[in-house]
């Protein structure tokens, strides 16, 4: 495949190399610096974008590809408030979108580890809930994307918990999950969730070992879905 990265920092070395161990061909790598090359590349000789970017840069990054008829593969948090645009935008484009908050395998077991649990725990009301995210001193959104999409299989199950907030302090307002995140290098990315009792705790943790994992399940799902149409997510994916 013919591959553009929209975004070129470390993740998208790593996927670079990645990228090109498995046979592909890097088009070209797009930062802040050179995002007018853009405009001279051949969109037809394309054949998908995997964008790891920053926040304020992620959707004018997707919704060129989108424009452009180019499958984009998108990891990047921190903009989701603008999610909806996009994929309202690729379905009248008829084109390709995949989204996700982090690309691990293993990861995205935990997250389905996390809503069984949720579920499991919805009725007992002598637990509180807590999130813990760790991860290095660059990334600059938080809480993290991953610790997001936890919260969010969270309300989902939990009747009591209707939201999340990043915590400052150790005030919690009733029905808020309180999320804390810290940044320590040269954590990859650490998440815990806690059930805490007087009696007792129940606790599932993931613990990233480096960002390969992230990468290398960026370019899997790049060769999955170069020739589909839609809206899709890790989900689809693994068919979890």
């Amino acid at each position: 495949m013919n591959i553009v990265l929209l975004g070129y920092g470390k993740m998208g070395k790593i996927i670079s190399e990645i990228a090109e161990a498995r046979g592909h061909h890097i088009a070209a790598k797009i930062n802040i610096e050179n995002v007018s090359d853009l405009e001279t590349l051949d969109p037809e000789s394309i054949d998908v974008a995997i964008e790891f970017s920053q926040p304020e840069a992620a959707r004018d990054n997707i919704m060129w590809a989108l424009t452009n008829n180019i499958p984009v593969v998108s990891g990047t948090t921190g903009w989701l408030e603008r999610k909806a645009e996009v994929e309202h935008a690729c379905k009248e484009l008829n084109g390709t979108f995949f989204y996700a908050s982090n690309f691990s395998v293993g990861v995205n077991i935990f997250f389905k580890v996390n809503r069984f649990l949720s579920a499991l725990m919805s009725e007992q009301q002598n637990y509180s809930i807590s999130l813990e995210e760790i991860h290095h001193t660059e990334k600059k959104d938080a809480p993290s994307g991953t610790a997001i999409t936890l919260a969010e299989g969270i309300i989902e199950n939990v009747a009591k918990i209707t939201n999340w907030h990043l915590q400052a302090d150790n005030v919690t307002p009733a029905g808020v999950l309180p999320i804390t995140s810290k940044r320590i290098d040269p954590a990859p990315g650490t998440h815990i969730v806690t059930y805490h009792s007087e009696i007792d705790d129940i606790e599932i943790k993931h613990t990233a070992h480096s960002r390969k994992g992230f990468a290398q399940g960026a370019v899997l799902v790049a060769e999955w879905i170069k020739d589909k149409k839609g809206i899709y997510s890790m989900d689809d994916f693994l068919s979890l």
